[in-house]
């Protein structure tokens, strides 16, 4: 068995990526152990999965953000977390909260980076007719969608994708693609 390290997840929304990082996280061998969610949006479908798992969870508002950060520090702090995941979670976090957290954070981006940095990347992809687009599991540094790569998983963009049928496949890669990259990391 290994040694598990204590992790939280911040989320904005459905909580998909979520759901797969918990759901492989009840797998002994897997290297961590989600101890805490914290959410940005008290609404946050997401949250659900909290609830459903019994882990402890947290929504702060983010309007103020030197104060969302603030909260967000407390509570890895007293949870002694060790690994932060982001996973659909819609805020940039500031260069004083990661020197501050000072553990490994890591995000999940549904481009194949450097490539479609930030918002809309499925819309870009199609616009620029690209013939493959995928996800990214990343280090989080100081500037967006720029740390360094962990893994990607490249998707083939076919003839007849939306908007909405790549995002789909993009996101049933990014399910598989998250966890394998935080078991990567720990061995």
């Amino acid at each position: 068995m290994v040694k598990r390290i204590a992790a939280c997840v911040f989320i904005s929304g459905n909580g998909t990526n979520l759901h797969s990082i918990i759901r492989n996280s009840r797998d002994y061998n897997f290297p961590i152990s989600v101890k805490l969610i914290i959410s940005n949006n008290k609404n946050a479908h997401g949250l659900k999965y909290a609830k459903k798992y019994n882990i402890p969870y947290k929504s702060f508002n983010s309007s103020y953000k030197h104060k969302f950060e603030r909260n967000c520090l407390t509570e890895l702090k007293d949870k002694k977390i060790k690994f932060l995941c982001l996973a659909g979670f819609m805020k940039v976090l500031s260069k004083n909260f990661i020197k501050r957290f000072g553990y490994k954070i890591i995000n999940i981006h549904p481009s194949l980076l450097p490539k479609f940095k930030g918002l809309n990347t499925h819309s870009r992809v199609l616009k620029k007719k690209e013939v493959y687009t995928g996800c990214t599991v990343h280090f989080v540094s100081e500037v967006l969608d720029s740390g360094n790569i962990i893994l990607q998983k490249k998707i083939l963009v076919k003839k007849n994708d939306n908007e909405l049928s790549l995002k789909k496949r993009v996101l049933g890669a990014e399910h598989k693609l998250y966890p394998d990259a935080i078991r990567l990391m720990f061995k």
